[in-house]
């Protein structure tokens, strides 16, 4: 193995650009490892790590960036080095960005700028967001490694000066029409957002277009602001900013299962606002939003679906499934008979942590509670997130997998790994997915994931067993990658696509439990 490192001083590029063109340079013939990072401290450790370390990298300054490629032969490292420079100067032909060299300076030539979205390293973003609050800015932070402390101060002044500070690590929102960070292009419309989750926002948001409704803004609120410690700050304000937008016509509140004091505190602000709303924290207890007058979902899907009631009350909706109920029960049965008798486990992975939470959630009420690394109850936290056990689902999204790498939804690649190595496990019956489109994320993440759905069938099939493979897809067809081109390549493989992650979990889990010997009952919607 070669390695080649190369420092490129004050030349800045933020983080999801650089984890692109590190994901592409990674899928060149010959490259084992390409990582692109601003020289902070944190991300020295990450490159020394991956043996991508060298004096230069030590005494390089925070705004300086570091290549570091290890490929089979040098001829590989020195063309991998060159396309990622390649990558890096080359632009979106419609994209016309000025650079400004301080916070100030845009502020200057932008006078009547209301937002700004940061997404610089952590330990640095900390400051930036301070003064634009003080230049009178809202706030989409980007950033993650921002203290709790930080994170409650930034807030508090924000609250003060009557600002919104999305985040920190806020990955989604859509302001006016405009997609920010991971965003599906959707139409625009009249119902508001405010989730603690970028999938869970994208899902909702993709669902509402699916039945013809669009977004007026969906915010972001950075998965720490309902704990007891932060208090739903960010939440409150998104309520009382989309209660006072007159494009707003219904409020939509999504989460995982709040602090129970904060999440009394959002419900009585939701109460009084004057517009319907629908809450959904995941998992949570929805009593407390129904005896309040508002409208309780269980699932992302089911939160869109009863938005859409608010608003058409007479009107026709989609299809809440891509089957009958009668159709589904048959299909159930057919798949469930064509699995061994060892084949009795089910394998989730997901790019969206949300997506993967919702699923547990529903799964629960069919195989009961399920191992994860992001699982919350006792006993169930997977130790050794390497190895699943029995019934498992994985974050593939989750620090531990996207540490020094790009996160799933932009490079699948260690995804598709790990479906082989969980496809290749003989009591495995069904394989659960997710698969993300939009702004930010891969290109064409189905092709990738089709081929590998291939493989592993076939491999499945050699061994004698029938592999089932479910998967949800969260687009458009006015997103970058295409709807129809990306369920197509999938449903070619065999693949079984529901019409929304709650749907793909609720048929998993249904098959599971048939192939148990059990009896198919009514879905939870």
């Amino acid at each position: 193995m070669k390695s080649r490192i190369t420092v490129r001083p004050r030349e800045y590029h933020d983080s999801v650009r650089l984890m692109q063109v590190s994901a592409q340079v990674r899928r060149l013939d010959g490259v084992e490892e390409a990582i692109l990072m601003m020289a902070t401290d944190t991300n020295k450790k990450l490159l020394a790590t991956a043996g991508l370390s060298s004096m230069e990298v030590q005494e390089a300054a925070r705004d300086d960036l570091v290549i570091g490629i290890i490929a089979r032969n040098a001829d590989g490292a020195e063309n991998a080095m060159t396309r990622a420079v390649d990558l890096l100067r080359s632009r979106t032909p419609d994209l016309r960005a000025v650079q400004q060299m301080s916070l100030g300076a845009a502020v200057a030539a932008m006078p009547d700028a209301t937002l700004a979205l940061i997404s610089i390293p952590g330990e640095y973003a900390v400051e930036e967001t301070r003064k634009a609050l003080r230049a009178g800015l809202n706030v989409m932070l980007f950033s993650d490694n921002v203290s709790l402390d930080d994170e409650i101060r930034l807030k508090q002044l924000a609250e003060q000066r009557g600002l919104l500070l999305m985040g920190p690590d806020c990955g989604t929102a859509i302001i006016g029409g405009n997609g920010l960070g991971f965003a599906n292009e959707v139409r625009s419309g009249t119902v508001g957002i405010v989730g603690a989750s970028g999938t869970g926002i994208q899902e909702i948001a993709v669902q509402l277009h699916l039945h013809g409704l669009g977004i007026s803004h969906a915010l972001g609120t950075g998965g720490r602001d309902l704990s007891a410690s932060v208090g739903g700050l960010t939440m409150l304000r998104g309520i009382d900013m989309l209660a006072a937008d007159p494009d707003t016509d219904a409020i939509v509140l999504t989460s995982k299962p709040p602090d129970r004091e904060v999440a009394a505190c959002i419900i009585e602000r939701a109460s009084a606002c004057g517009k319907p709303v629908v809450v959904n924290f995941l998992g949570g207890d929805s009593g407390a939003a129904t005896r309040a007058g508002l409208v309780a979902a269980h699932t992302l899907s089911g939160a869109a679906k009863r938005t859409v009631r608010l608003l058409r009350p007479n009107g026709r909706t989609a299809p809440d499934s891509a089957w009958s109920d009668s159709e589904l029960r048959h299909r159930v049965n057919d798949v469930a008979g064509l699995l061994s008798p060892k084949q009795v486990y089910l394998r989730g992975l997901f790019t969206g942590g949300t997506l993967c939470h919702e699923a547990m959630h529903v799964l629960h009420d069919y195989i009961g509670p399920v191992y994860s690394n992001i699982a919350s109850q006792s006993g169930y936290h997977l130790g050794d997130c390497s190895r699943s056990c029995e019934h498992t689902l994985i974050d593939m999204g989750d620090d531990l997998f996207t540490r020094g790498r790009p996160h799933p939804m932009i490079d699948p690649e260690l995804r598709n790994r790990r479906l082989l190595q969980e496809a290749g496990e003989p009591d495995v019956a069904v394989l659960l997915l997710d698969l993300v489109l939009g702004y930010g994320s891969h290109k064409d993440p189905a092709a990738g994931l089709a081929e590998t759905v291939r493989d592993a069938r076939t491999r499945a099939a050699q061994d004698g067993r029938y592999l089932v493979v479910i998967s949800s897809v969260c687009g458009t067809e006015q997103d970058p990658q295409g709807l129809a081109r990306q369920k197509r390549l999938l449903a070619d493989e065999g693949v079984v696509l529901a019409a929304s992650n709650a749907e793909a979990s609720r048929l998993a889990g249904m098959i599971i439990r048939t192939a148990a010997g059990r009896t198919v009952e009514g879905t939870s919607r």
